[in-house]
């Protein structure tokens, strides 16, 4: 079948789930998913793993455009004001995420020390973007949306240096390195500060730009062009897309002059290209790493799940943020995709006696995070009270005349 025809069937079953999604009172976000299940590999065979092979560049354009929106949380007079508190939330959270799959490993399900000390590790990974389009489909504001997205967007550079420690832990214990622990740490440190100074950098040039922008199209076309290069430069100095893009956002929020015209110029181009991205991860879904889960797969999604609530309520609990937001963050966090699925491929290219079981339960997790992630994003907001139910509602109906 023609690609382009391939195209179009992914656009418009993203669609009809989005609508079916509104039926249901569930996420668009999980409709776009469901629909891209049923056009993918385990059903109807429409789009195969090739196709999601040669719409990357499209993926990896979305992917760059949502964490240079999360970028605009990142206001530096508002971070200040609550000091050291985000962070202490993330590591909270993050460890505690590791110790229970660690443990449910190790010592519950009797797994090797190597196979459940990188489970841990990459359990720690959010998926921003998920938890991010339901914030935006809601129009969601409050204290708990103020501090989902800063924690989603500092959980990765936990879990990169965490991913790190467990690698270096895990290869020497095998031999398979001759460098010693601080040198082979020194990677995720660097892939971490040389993204976000290249973001800070990249950035400040858009700033400098953008501020002579004659016109909303002229902004819409600088931003994206520096949103794209900056995922592009990222992926050849094998840095992280996320964290560049999101340095790029932070940097165009606390230096530019009226900073939400760069932002909402994008809300003219990212509608069909977020609709297409998440079509196309559910097409990438596949039924059958389920059956292959086994005990430790399913203990791998309850005690992550469970690490990522009590671990969120305890840290938000200890820096005494009000109970919102301790009983419902955890919610916020359990997306979990690219990221994890990534760290998944090194350990199988590099550690290849760990990596084929480990990359199938990994898998096996994505594909329930991404189905229950935004349904229990949207259940943390509504609890919060921070959806904006009348908007939504008009929108809807405006949308379905």
């Amino acid at each position: 079948m023609d690609i382009l025809l391939k195209i179009s069937i992914v656009l418009l079953m993203g669609i009809l789930g989005g609508r079916l999604a509104k039926i249901l009172n569930l996420p668009n976000v999980t409709g776009y998913l469901v629909g891209g299940l049923i056009i993918g590999p385990s059903f109807m065979k429409v789009i195969s793993d090739t196709d999601l092979s040669n719409f990357s560049a499209i993926n990896e354009i979305a992917l760059a455009t949502i964490a240079f929106s999360i970028g605009s949380e990142f206001h530096f007079k508002e971070l200040k004001k609550v000091g050291s508190k985000i962070f202490i939330i993330t590591f909270v959270q993050a460890f505690a995420t590791i110790i229970a799959v660690f443990v449910t490993s190790y010592f519950l399900l009797h797994q090797s020390f190597n196979l459940s000390i990188l489970l841990g590790a990459i359990a720690a990974a959010t998926a921003p973007a998920a938890t991010t389009m339901v914030i935006k489909q809601y129009k969601a504001n409050g204290p708990l949306t103020k501090t989902i997205l800063p924690v989603v967007a500092i959980d990765d550079a936990v879990c990169v240096m965490s991913f790190g420690l467990a690698m270096a832990v895990v290869k020497m214990s095998m031999g398979k390195t001759q460098m010693g622990l601080l040198e082979m740490l020194s990677h995720p440190l660097i892939e971490i500060f040389g993204s976000i100074g290249l973001g800070i950098i990249v950035g400040a040039v858009l700033v400098f730009l953008a501020n002579k922008a004659k016109s909303q199209e002229e902004m819409l076309i600088m931003v994206l062009a520096f949103t794209i290069a900056g995922g592009g430069l990222a992926n050849a100095l094998h840095l992280s897309p996320i964290l560049l893009c999101m340095a790029v956002g932070a940097t165009i929020t606390n230096l530019m002059q009226n900073s939400r015209r760069a932002f909402d110029s994008l809300n003219y181009f990212t509608p069909p290209v977020y609709l297409f991205f998440f079509t196309l991860a559910g097409a990438g879904l596949h039924l059958n790493v389920l059956t292959s889960l086994g005990m430790i797969g399913i203990g791998y999604i309850v005690a992550r799940a469970l690490g990522k609530v009590v671990g969120a309520a305890a840290g938000a609990k200890a820096v005494g943020y009000p109970e919102v937001i301790v009983k419902n963050l955890g919610l916020g966090l359990l997306p979990q995709a690219g990221v994890a699925i990534g760290l998944a491929m090194i350990v199988k290219q590099q550690v290849p006696e760990i990596g084929n079981p480990l990359s199938t339960i990994i898998l096996g997790g994505v594909f329930v995070y991404e189905i229950i992630g935004p349904v229990a994003a949207k259940l943390a907001l509504e609890r919060a009270g921070e959806i904006q139910k009348k908007e939504a509602k008009t929108k809807i109906a405006s949308e379905s005349a």
